[in-house]
């Protein structure tokens, strides 16, 4: 007699959740990337024709432009400083079995745990106080500050799992310090840096509650400038925008698994 085989209604449940989880989590997202091909002149799911006049529509909004360029610039700047910060302090840090050590990274760590308007509210008070005040500078050290701890994380993640035995083999062999890093340490910890630099990098573009505090006419960013023009227009504009940004992030990823793996680039502890 055949055996009748029950079905594993636990592992279903799982699996229909999973589904749900992830048709919720992508379900709005490919609506508003659906919406920005849409030829009518409004907001509409679903979409009555197909056009790209909106991505046209974005270079010719030269407010558009204008703050792209600035969130370049300043996703950049603060990516280059955050890298400039974070690998020193990492390599000086991570292995440390100091007290005040844990203390110090768990200080560098600390604007991921802290709401992004508090920093931006807290930035713009200080850097006024200095006499930095509302300016690019203000901007790109208030960016640094929110960065710095994706390239601390990543760094020093990387930096743990790398043996001792290596730099201490090159150092008997006659290296000096900066042959050792240049030579030993810093291809090691290269996944590391370029995931901290990757996440520093989205995390400054797409940045509005730190950028909304700074901005004017020289320094407002492609997110301030976003949320300002939702405000007076209701095109497809902005979810052609927004489609624009995913696809950068994705490219980004993708060249980045190219180049080293996105699995080489998990860090532990």
């Amino acid at each position: 007699m055949a055996r009748v085989t029950r079905p594993d209604w636990a592992s279903l449940g799982l699996l229909a959740f999973v589904v749900a989880f992830f048709v919720f989590m992508l379900a709005p997202i490919l609506v508003v990337v659906v919406v920005s091909f849409t030829s009518a002149s409004y907001v509409a799911f679903p979409v009555p024709g197909w056009s790209l006049k909106w991505f046209w529509h974005i270079f010719e909004y030269e407010p558009f432009i204008d703050s792209l360029i600035v969130s370049f610039e300043v996703a950049v700047g603060a990516t280059v400083l955050s890298c400039l910060i974070g690998i020193p302090a990492c390599l000086f840090l991570a292995r440390s079995r100091a007290g005040w050590a844990s203390a110090v990274m768990t200080f560098l760590l600390s604007p991921l745990s802290m709401p992004m308007i508090v920093i931006g509210f807290a930035g713009l008070f200080f850097l006024s106080w200095v006499g930095i005040g509302i300016s690019f500078t203000a901007l790109l050290v208030t960016h640094t500050v929110v960065c710095l701890p994706y390239v601390v994380r990543t760094v020093a993640g990387v930096y743990r799992s790398v043996p001792r035995a290596y730099e201490e083999a090159a150092a008997i062999l006659g290296a000096n310090p900066l042959a050792v890093f240049r030579h030993v340490t810093l291809p090691l910890i290269r996944p590391g840096i370029m995931a901290g630099s990757l996440f520093s990098f989205l995390t400054s573009f797409d940045n509005l509650p730190v950028s909304y505090f700074f901005g004017s006419a020289d320094t407002n960013t492609l997110p301030v400038v976003m949320l300002s023009y939702m405000e007076h227009q209701f095109d497809p504009s902005i979810a052609a925008l927004s489609t624009l940004q995913l696809l950068l992030a994705v490219v980004a990823l993708l060249v980045v698994d190219r180049l080293y793996g996105i699995d080489k680039m998990t860090v532990t502890g």
